[in-house]
């Protein structure tokens, strides 16, 4: 009876710890690795892939006009950075050519050995440079820096086409398959930057800052 009344004993002590609901003492990752200052990820990120955004009418619309893929993929603050540099290039190749057009010239006159009359082509500019004893290698160097400079312009101009095409390209593969969410953070806070050592001062270690938290 005396090892009946333990057992009962020890039934009904277990029966009543068991009821007890235990606290869930196991916390939930924060998203961000330890000793991170990174924010935590409080909502997983959202894909809105659009499958009728073609890339190929993309690259082929920037192919014909610069910017036109840009402003196709919702991208039209790109088109004046593309039009700022092709058309600095063209002013280039402009700039170039008129001087190349004016060293050809004089480059002949100085070959030929014939002196040009007034009313000639430039005449005022070889009087210039004969009436100061510029050498005719001068000239000659001078024709060959503004065509080469004029050559480069324009590969400038094609290479800047093409790599507007490849951007217009890329972007638009994003939006097709991969393009991210716009559900960015933007934090402000302010902060403390802890100086070094030689730059300590009498009034602390520490000075003012802002921190600027951006999260996608």
């Amino acid at each position: 009876m005396m090892l009946f009344a333990f057992a009962a004993t020890a039934q009904q002590q277990h029966t009543d710890t068991a009821s007890v609901t235990k606290k869930d003492t196991v916390k939930k990752a924060s998203g961000t690795a330890p000793g991170s200052f990174a924010p935590p990820i409080k909502k997983e990120k959202v894909y809105h892939p659009d499958t009728t955004h073609s890339p190929h009418k993309a690259v082929m619309h920037s192919l014909m006009i610069p910017g036109w893929g840009q402003l196709y993929n919702h991208r039209w603050w790109k088109v004046p950075i593309i039009y700022t540099g092709i058309g600095l290039l063209a002013s280039a190749v402009i700039f170039n050519q008129r001087y190349y057009n004016e060293f050809n010239v004089l480059a002949h006159y100085y070959k030929s050995g014939v002196a040009p009359v007034k009313g000639d082509a430039y005449y005022a500019e070889y009087i210039a440079y004969t009436t100061n004893q510029v050498p005719a290698q001068n000239i000659y160097d001078a024709l060959d820096s503004y065509r080469r400079n004029r050559d480069l312009s324009i590969l400038g101009i094609l290479g800047a086409w093409g790599i507007q095409a490849i951007d217009a390209y890329i972007d638009a593969k994003f939006i097709h398959s991969y393009s991210v969410d716009n559900n960015f953070g933007f934090k402000v806070s302010p902060g403390l930057i802890n100086q070094p050592v030689y730059a300590q001062t009498a009034f602390g270690s520490y000075i003012p800052a802002v921190k600027v938290t951006f999260t996608f």
